[in-house]
């Protein structure tokens, strides 16, 4: 088919119709076969043939309008385009087709057409013969002239292009190579050009024609240029860079589109993005990884999917915050005072906070802390938060990390899965706008794993040192030990119900005012009715419920003041019409007196019946019931316990879903009593109380599951009581650990126990002597409405624990402890 002296057709070749365009010598076209003629052609010829004769096709222009067209074969063209199939795609979507990439040959006639089944078969003649044209046949003559004015054409054309794109230069470079009596083909299938016009190229068999119809369009293409630089807006590259690449490529393998309007804007916009991914201050390696990356994009064509993605982490690149950051400040006088409006107490909390402030005034370059905020829910950790964000003067990003299980959520996808994206901590850097936000990382006790950071997405390393974490928790117990060694723990308490008062009357009233649009002349509630509301209808260590209680509360007066404000309007228009009888006659109420104010009855009418009764004194009508005080992640806790005794075998049963501390605790008391019956007179003619009777020990309420040691105190005093056959005082709760030798050893959240012992209005409360210490940080007036006994033995215990002390038939030795 081919030897040196040029190329050789067969004499009879298959012919492929299609209406995607015209294929010209020279230049690459990427065609759709989708009808049943040329499928049938892609699947016998070009898919099972296995010589390179089995390549070349006829490729013939439809001229017929494709709407219109039927099933029978159209009247072909007489010229067409010899083609190499260098490329068969198939496809299944959305239906079965097949897209080639096809270069045209030469061109040929048809002389016969042999068969039309199952796909068109015509012998041919060849017509182009490009070895008979010789450099001296173009020096002479008309045609020669022509050629010469051609190739200067296109010369000037190249010559408005950018040089420093790649297939301009290459362009550049064939002009001077290629034969220039193929130059009209490979300019036509360049520019801008209808199908018309590419028709009329190819149907000139002769040179000299052929430069004649193809001069014009290469003329009228370098006229328009020079009108879009004298009428364009002036940009940096915008009068250079109107070559696009089209799917094609470069002669022979592509093909340009001179179409400033509708592919010039990919070049602009990778222009653009190499310009913000230089501005936009990055580290040295970071830049080094995007300009890596946007060279690769240049070169990578757009139908690629990998072109979407490289541009995504670019664009996601230069969106960063690299440099951008906010101006603290740092006074800490406005600071003190800023945080005193928004939050009441929280002393500990404010006082480090300002600790930051003060040392970030002498040290500038202080890394930001990873400060950890533990408490009960609807304390006021979030909230703080935003409040030291407004008092450094910092944008504020809130994560929510409960049920986030995979590390990816946090550090990021790898570039290498579909639908990769970077992590939280990265989009929330991409949306503060800056690089030294204040980020909460709330619930970080219901994070599945450590959010050691290292964004996979990225793949390059960001500087957080500026950033001050705040993380938010519930309970340091599920917290991952690596992360929890790494933060800065502070504990925030529950409040105290005058606190909660203080709160309210502060902050959450207001708020719910503004929220339904009520005014203080409208509505009033007492500080009597507040406290009634946290005691009855709220048990929390927060102040969330608080906050639902008081809105429910304004919206049963809302629909009063609406009401009334429309009764109003009826009984004034009623008045105007008859003035002897306004009321009687209308049958309409009166507004209702403003303000409106929330007393007792009307809080039972809006809120219902109270859902927390003191039964603090009706439950300790029997021996053998004792309070303890539990810690829950929801704050502190009183908690029962409850013993009864009956005929048996002197076995212990315990319910109440009680862990295994709880349970050996439980073992602990029953061992300690029996070792003690006889000192403290538990003997019933027996020297085991146990003798002849089996004890079931019950901790409300069952649904709950308990566990910890603190409750070895009060099992103690509730078999006691249960043997004895003494009540309990009704006021007294009590925490500790016990030992089989009758010590009290110290428990932890002591704070939110006594705070839940004075919610229940209980009045004496028996401490671990060791947590004497712990007592510094329960607010003073709490302090005073209570009793403290601070015992390190369980004789202390039992002798604060009931009327009249617990007497002994003798004096014993006190033990001391040691620990």
């Amino acid at each position: 088919m081919s030897s040196n002296s040029g190329i050789q057709i067969p004499s009879r070749l298959p012919l492929l119709c299609t209406d995607d365009g015209v294929l010209l010598p020279g230049s690459t076209m990427r065609i759709s076969v989708d009808t049943a003629r040329n499928m049938q052609l892609v699947k016998s010829r070009l898919l099972k043939g296995t010589s390179l004769k089995s390549t070349i096709i006829g490729v013939i222009p439809n001229t017929r309008d494709p709407v219109h067209d039927s099933d029978e074969l159209p009247s072909l063209h007489s010229i067409g385009t010899a083609g190499l199939a260098v490329q068969v795609v198939g496809s299944n979507w959305p239906k079965p087709h097949y897209t080639l990439l096809i270069t045209g040959l030469c061109r040929f006639r048809v002389t016969q057409l042999l068969r039309e089944r199952p796909f068109p078969v015509a012998e041919v003649e060849q017509l182009d013969k490009l070895e008979q044209y010789t450099e001296g046949d173009q020096a002479d003559g008309e045609l020669g002239e022509l050629s010469l004015r051609f190739h200067q054409a296109a010369v000037q054309l190249v010559g408005m292009l950018d040089m420093s794109v790649p297939v301009v230069a290459k362009l550049r470079r064939l002009l001077d190579s290629l034969p220039r009596e193929t130059l009209p083909d490979v300019l036509a299938s360049m520019i801008r050009t209808s199908n018309k016009e590419k028709l009329q190229v190819l149907d000139a068999v002769d040179l000299e024609e052929r430069f004649k119809k193809a001069l014009p369009l290469l003329t009228r293409q370098i006229e328009g240029l020079k009108l879009l630089q004298k009428t364009r807006k002036r940009r940096p590259d915008d009068d250079k860079r109107v070559l696009a690449i089209r799917k094609g490529g470069v002669f022979p393998g592509r093909q340009f589109s001179l179409d400033e309007e509708a592919e010039d804007e990919d070049g602009d916009d990778t222009a653009m993005l190499e310009k913000k991914v230089k501005a936009a201050a990055m580290p040295e390696a970071a830049l080094r990884v995007c300009l890596k990356e946007l060279k690769r994009l240049k070169k990578m064509p757009q139908s690629m999917p990998e072109h979407a993605l490289t541009r995504n982490y670019l664009e996601m690149m230069v969106e960063l915050p690299w440099s951008k950051s906010t101006t603290d400040c740092l006074d800490i006088r406005a600071a003190r005072v800023l945080l005193d409006n928004d939050h009441y107490a929280m002393e500990k909390l404010k006082r480090r906070v300002l600790e930051y402030l003060a040392v970030r005034q002498l040290k500038s370059t202080l890394k930001g802390p990873i400060l950890c905020f533990v408490g009960p829910p609807g304390v006021g950790k979030t909230s703080v938060g935003r409040s030291i964000a407004r008092t450094l003067g910092r944008e504020f990003h809130r994560i929510a990390l409960g049920g986030v299980c995979d590390h990816s959520d946090i550090r990021g996808h790898r570039r290498t899965y579909v639908g990769s994206m970077p992590g939280r901590i990265i989009n929330g850097l991409k949306t503060a706008g800056v690089n030294n936000p204040i980020f909460l990382l709330d619930e970080v006790d219901k994070l599945g794993k450590s959010p050691d950071f290292t964004d996979h997405y990225l793949n390059v390393p960001f500087d957080l040192s500026q950033v001050l974490f705040i993380a938010t928790a519930n309970t340091t117990a599920t917290i991952p030990p690596a992360l929890l060694d790494r933060m800065e723990v502070l504990q925030v308490p529950g409040y105290t119900q005058e606190e909660k008062v203080e709160i309210a009357h502060r902050h959450l009233i207001p708020h719910q005012l503004e929220q339904h649009g009520l005014t203080p002349q409208q509505l009033q509630i007492p500080q009597d009715t507040t406290k009634d509301i946290i005691s009855k209808y709220t048990r929390e260590a927060g102040v969330r419920s608080l906050e639902r209680k008081i809105g429910a509360i304004c919206r049963a007066v809302a629909v009063k003041v609406a009401e009334g404000h429309k009764e109003g309007k009826a009984s004034l228009y009623l008045s105007d019409q008859n003035t002897e009888n306004k009321e009687e006659d209308s049958g309409i109420a009166s507004p209702p007196e403003m303000p409106i104010v929330i007393d007792h009855i009307a809080l039972k009418d809006i809120l219902g019946p109270p859902v927390f009764e003191m039964e603090v004194s009706e439950r300790l009508t029997l021996p053998g019931v004792a309070i303890g005080l539990a810690w829950t992640p929801m704050g502190g806790e009183i908690m029962f316990v409850e013993a009864s005794r009956m005929e048996g075998e002197g076995q212990l049963t315990l319910t109440g879903q009680l862990g295994d501390v709880m349970k050996e605790s439980a073992h602990l008391a029953i061992s300690w009593l029996r070792s003690n019956a006889k000192t403290y007179l538990l003997t019933n003619g027996s020297a085991d109380p146990l003798e002849g009777t089996d004890i079931h020990l019950h901790f409300p309420a069952g649904a709950v599951t308990k566990d910890g040691p603190s409750a070895g105190v009060t099992i103690v005093t509730c078999l006691a009581s249960l043997l004895s056959g003494r009540l309990v005082r009704s006021d007294v709760a009590m925490t500790g650990e016990i030992t089989l030798r009758g010590l009290v050893l110290p428990v932890g959240g002591i704070k939110d126990k006594v705070l839940a012992a004075h919610r229940a209005n209980l009045k004496r409360v028996i401490v671990p002597k060791r947590n004497e210490k712990d007592l510094e940080e329960i607010p003073a007036h709490v302090r005073a409405d209570l009793d403290f006994v601070f015992a390190s033995t369980l004789d202390e215990v039992l002798k604060a624990a009931f009327d009249g002390g617990f007497p002994a038939a003798v004096s014993h030795a006190q033990v001391v402890s040691k620990l």
